[in-house]
């Protein structure tokens, strides 16, 4: 079962649907991206699933289930589904705290993953599979970003997920740890240039990407920063700081109104991927620590095209020397 049929639902179902042993029916309130997953192969329902009861409903039958809702409805997705007792993984990025889930899960006997996409994800698997090498890690630090090829005036962006979910990103305050305190500090903030081989200088800045590896891992000194192309930041800082990604109703000639709506509604057809227009998924991971009196350092580099049209050619990518290179 797969509630969320959207950017990245989209993906996940027909990833499942074509595996021979496995029957997938998905959920969505709308009825084209219901019809298309149909044709992948796929079972699909129309429904509202911001309503509990259709939660309950959907699920109420199914062996695994997987949450692609829009974040601010993650949270209490996950809660219902466990509610019925359903194992679930989840790759919405919600706000609240996931380790309130944790009694739920374990009175239902259930798995609950969280999280689950490339950071916080597929990064959380490499730092615990690294701390397990490791008699001491010393520091952790995670930049990644997902783009497109192209670079497009004026946000030289676009969002492989709901853009509503990315102003969250901008928004919510990022924590960290240094010298083993946490450390909260602006989303958006610390920007630094970085240059990755085989594709060019980059941004990085603070984001809320450690979420719960601040409480599984030990590391003295974590970070997560979001890489976009040179200069978005800084606009995203203007739109935040002037309001534009304000929840709070503003007094406008029609009536009332709030700011993040209307910035997610015009954002939503410029940061929309066209048919075929490539894209790319990039991270670097580099952890420090000891092992058997050696200091050490462990280095991930990921650089990941893709279209789907699988006839155009796609940049080449090598890893540069010295690194433990995973290009998936």
């Amino acid at each position: 079962m797969v509630l969320g049929g959207g950017r990245v639902g989209n993906a996940i179902v027909r990833d499942l649907a074509a595996e021979d042993d496995l029957s997938v029916l998905v959920v969505d309130v709308d009825p084209d991206a219901v019809e298309q997953l149909t044709e992948h192969g796929a079972d699909g329902v129309v429904a509202d699933l911001s309503d509990p009861d259709t939660v309950s409903k959907a699920v109420v039958d199914a062996d695994l289930v997987v949450s692609a809702v829009p974040g601010f409805m993650g949270y209490e997705t996950v809660q219902r589904v466990l509610q019925e007792g359903r194992p679930v993984v989840d790759i919405s990025f919600f706000r609240e705290d996931a380790f309130g889930l944790d009694e739920l899960a374990k009175e239902g006997g259930v798995p609950c993953l969280v999280d689950c996409g490339i950071s916080p994800g597929l990064s959380n698997l490499i730092l615990g599979r690294v701390e397990a090498h490791l008699d001491e890690t010393y520091s952790y630090r995670c930049l990644v970003g997902g783009l497109p090829v192209e670079r497009t005036w004026p946000w030289k962006y676009k969002a492989p997920f709901s853009p509503a979910d990315v102003i969250q990103v901008y928004k919510q305050p990022a924590r960290i740890r240094r010298h083993g305190v946490e450390v909260t500090l602006p989303a958006l903030s610390d920007v630094e240039l970085v240059d990755f081989a085989g594709l060019g200088t980059l941004e990085a800045f603070n984001t809320d990407g450690l979420r719960s590896l601040l409480r599984t891992s030990k590391t003295p000194h974590m970070v997560e920063k979001t890489m976009r192309y040179p200069g978005h930041a800084e606009k995203m800082r203007m739109l935040r700081e002037a309001g534009f990604f304000s929840s709070e109703d503003v007094l406008v000639a029609s009536g009332q109104a709030r700011p993040l709506d209307v910035t997610a509604a015009l954002l939503f057809g410029t940061w929309l991927f066209e048919d075929g227009e490539m894209d790319l998924t990039v991270m670097s991971i580099v952890i420090e620590g000891a092992k058997d009196d050696r200091a050490l350092r462990h280095t991930y580099n990921l650089l990941d095209y893709y279209n789907t049209d699988t006839e155009q050619k796609r940049p080449r990518w090598r890893a540069p020397r010295g690194t433990r290179a995973r290009a998936w």
